[in-house]
């Protein structure tokens, strides 16, 4: 067995990495859903569930990250690993095209139609900051997910 890096599930940074996810993913989905006028633009709504995934992706793992450490198990299992590197890259595409979409979207809200100037019940501010969450958490995933591409690449 090779000594653990950064990330690895099953250990602590694994479910600090874990925890930053569900809680990024989470907060973009609470400041979204208090801001008014967000179903009005489907990347919105796209961002919602695509960070309803990588909340209960994130929760899923972290609590199994807690039950490896509780119970001192070794999650270095190639099956395990490759459910995970698939699910991670998964929730990471979709989750960076969620964020892509809504931040080109406030473009134009912002600079090109000026609309938000226009329709004051738009929460623009609330919007970038719900995106910036968004790319905070898809940040997080995509280490998580590439710590664990790597790790199982060397078990293989």
């Amino acid at each position: 067995m090779m000594k653990p890096c950064f990330g690895t599930p099953g250990i602590t940074s694994g479910l600090v990495l874990r925890i930053f996810q569900f809680l990024c993913a989470a907060a973009s989905i609470a400041v979204m859903a208090a801001s008014s006028g967000f179903s009005s633009a489907t990347s919105f709504c796209y961002l919602i569930a695509a960070m309803g995934l990588e909340v209960l992706w994130s929760l899923g793992l972290a609590c199994l990250d807690i039950h490896a450490l509780w119970v001192k198990k070794d999650l270095q299992s190639q099956i395990l690993l490759s459910l995970v590197v698939v699910g991670d890259w998964v929730t990471a595409i979709l989750a960076l095209a969620a964020s892509s979409s809504s931040a080109g979207v406030m473009v134009l809200f912002v600079r090109d139609s000026e609309l938000c100037k226009l329709e004051p019940i738009l929460s623009c501010s609330m919007y970038q900051i719900s995106i910036g969450l968004a790319f905070g958490a898809w940040f997080w995933l995509a280490i998580s997910s590439h710590t664990v591409l790597w790790l199982l690449a060397s078990l293989s």
